[in-house]
């Protein structure tokens, strides 16, 4: 197992792509902190599949652009596992809304999450990896958005471009201490969320005729890349993106 005894955090980990990666993780070694914001009944049943096959994990409420709630992560893994190794930033929210109509309170909870958030949780993390002395793994979950607009959802593209410059940033300024900043951009994923919506045959063909690959990606396509970029494998890799798309971005550069 790749991450014997390592100590991992997952925010946004209840559902969809976050409980893929916790439970990834878990089966490689790693105690995982699985967090929510809002439902404990789904990160509790992650937390279950993950014990049951032997792993270990915990579920810890906090909600990301919150930032005073930040510390409940970073103390469920030191008192919970006895240290901190890896941090996967992947929780994330978008609005469908047109630029002309997107308000302030809409800007400020998108940001807040995708991008505020992930700088200060990344910072306290930063601090007990430097104070461990051991270095460190840092996954930023992001999006083929990153570099390619998305319609109707300004917003979260901003978000994500500004998530692009921001591992590059961290991946420069802690590399000194060891500690590896990446991120991760999925192309169209299927999850519950967009479950409904990518089975009329309709968008679906649409969104096929873009891919390469002529399938959607399944939220176990995103494991082993995450795996990687936690573990030793990935250890002079840093301040890049990999992308799990299937070759989506092929066909919209």
């Amino acid at each position: 197992m790749k991450l014997k005894d390592k100590v991992a955090i997952v925010t946004g980990a209840g559902k969809g792509i976050g409980a893929a990666l916790a439970m990834g993780l878990a089966r490689e070694g790693a105690g995982v902190v699985v967090n929510y914001s809002r439902s404990a009944a789904e990160a509790e049943k992650v937390v279950a599949d993950i014990r049951g096959t032997g792993g270990k994990a915990v579920a810890v409420q906090a909600d990301m652009q919150k930032l005073a709630e930040h510390d409940r992560l970073i103390s469920a893994a030191l008192d919970n596992f006895g240290g901190l190794n890896i941090l996967v930033n992947n929780a994330g929210l978008e609005y469908r809304e047109s630029f002309l109509t997107t308000t302030e309170a809409q800007y400020e909870h998108t940001l807040g999450v995708n991008l505020k958030g992930v700088y200060f949780l990344s910072q306290k993390a930063a601090q007990v990896m430097v104070r461990a002395g051991k270095g460190g793994k840092i996954i930023n979950i992001s999006s083929c958005h990153d570099t390619v607009p998305l319609n109707l959802r300004s917003a979260y593209a901003v978000s994500k471009g500004g998530l692009g410059m921001l591992t590059k940033a961290l991946a420069l300024e802690l590399a000194e201490h060891k500690i590896n900043v990446n991120s991760m951009s999925p192309g169209a994923i299927l999850t519950e969320m967009n479950r409904e919506n990518l089975s009329k045959p309709d968008v679906r063909a649409r969104l096929l005729a873009r891919i390469p690959w002529n399938r959607l990606g399944e939220v176990d396509d995103c494991v082993g890349a995450v795996n990687f970029l936690a573990s030793s494998e990935s250890d002079y890799v840093t301040g890049t993106t990999l992308y799990v798309d299937g070759g989506l971005l092929l066909r919209r550069l």
